[in-house]
């Protein structure tokens, strides 16, 4: 309690170093299961605006060996000079930036009661963001971090990992087997140099429904995207796994194969529809089980079981895809036959419960 007193001390004297203004108030915006901390922070004069957000790094995150994101800078001037939806910036000192305030209405909450034509509506809105994003080109001076980083082999087999760790045990009640383990990692494999074949293109990276917000500030409000900083460069249909295959919002399938359909002839690398539908899947394979392995890793070794109501609609999008691509693919085999027989439900454990 001690160590989070001083932090936020520390915040809002850095808060007040780069504004000039007073703070009033601190509150904590719920956090993901990254390590930065937010605040919604309120300032006491009438100066406009009246709240921003704080995206702050603790100490211990920027000293940290494990491999961080890029800054947020200057991916997001990039976006914002190039006329995409993002936030205004106003004050950055590294650890901490000052981010305009979008306000809590995101497009996962804002669809829970939304009607099946405005539902659609929105979904069409974000859907043509990503070729907007993909068009992009580097910039010869001041790159982003985000055209050299990039979706490949070495990224794809840590996801391979996390599954095999976090998600095959409790699936399966007991650890993978070696021949099961080399089985599943050559699956991973042989999405990512299928994959690696095709273009790549500038992605968000976790284009999903929370992470697009609503301006509140305008008559008709706009999606504005934000959690930048991971934008790296990956086949074209990545984005629209994040959204389409979002464990945090069900689609009707036929929603999904549609707006696929309409947004397929605006991405710039023209492919074919059976190539499209079939990348589309590899890669839900993917990211869906990173996705539901960081779930599980959640609640049994963190204790943090908020993302436990999403692990059915997690299974749920894996069957899809695992079902066309196994008859696509057999090199996936290993990894789509487990998807197809896995339980529908997991009993989740805590830490000391698991098996070893």
């Amino acid at each position: 309690m001690e160590a989070e007193k001083k932090e936020r001390l520390n915040v809002q004297a850095q808060i007040e170093k780069l504004t000039g203004r007073s703070v009033m108030a601190l509150e904590d915006v719920e956090p993901g299961l990254g390590h930065r901390h937010f605040f919604r922070v309120r300032f006491g004069d009438q100066k406009k605006p009246r709240s921003m957000i704080a995206r702050f790094e603790p100490t211990a995150a920027l000293s940290s060996e494990t491999p961080s994101e890029p800054p947020l800078e200057p991916i997001r001037a990039f976006l914002e000079k190039r006329g995409l939806p993002v936030p205004r910036s106003y004050g950055d000192n590294g650890p901490l930036q000052l981010l305009e305030d979008l306000g809590n209405t995101s497009l996962e909450n804002r669809v829970l009661t939304a009607s099946t034509t405005e539902r659609k509506s929105l979904y069409r809105e974000a859907c043509a963001l990503i070729p907007r994003l993909q068009r992009l080109q580097a910039p010869s001076v001041k790159k982003p971090a985000a055209f050299e980083r990039f979706w490949n082999q070495e990224l794809v087999l840590t996801k391979a990992t996390k599954w095999l760790e976090w998600s095959f045990p409790l699936l399966q009640g007991r650890p993978a087997h070696p021949q099961e383990r080399t089985e599943i990692r050559q699956a991973f494999s042989f999405v990512a140099q299928t994959l690696s074949q095709g273009p790549q293109r500038l992605a968000h990276r976790d284009f999903k429904a929370a992470n697009l917000h609503f301006r509140n500030e305008v008559s008709t409000p706009k999606l504005t995207m934000i959690d930048l900083q991971g934008a790296f460069l990956a086949p074209p249909e990545y984005d629209l796994v994040c959204l389409l295959r979002d464990s945090h919002v069900t689609l009707p399938e036929v929603e999904v194969i549609s707006l696929l359909e309409e947004t397929r002839p605006d991405l710039p690398d023209q492919v074919d529809k059976e190539t499209f539908l079939r990348r589309f899947d590899l890669i839900t394979l993917v990211r869906v089980c990173k996705d539901l392995s960081h779930y599980l890793h959640a609640a049994t070794q963190l204790s943090d079981r908020r993302y436990l109501p999403f692990v059915p609609q997690a299974l749920s999008n894996l069957r899809k895809a695992a079902e066309r691509a196994d008859t696509r693919d057999p090199e996936v085999g290993p990894l789509t036959h487990f998807l197809l027989t896995a339980p529908e439900t997991i009993e989740i454990p805590m830490s000391d419960e698991l098996p070893r």
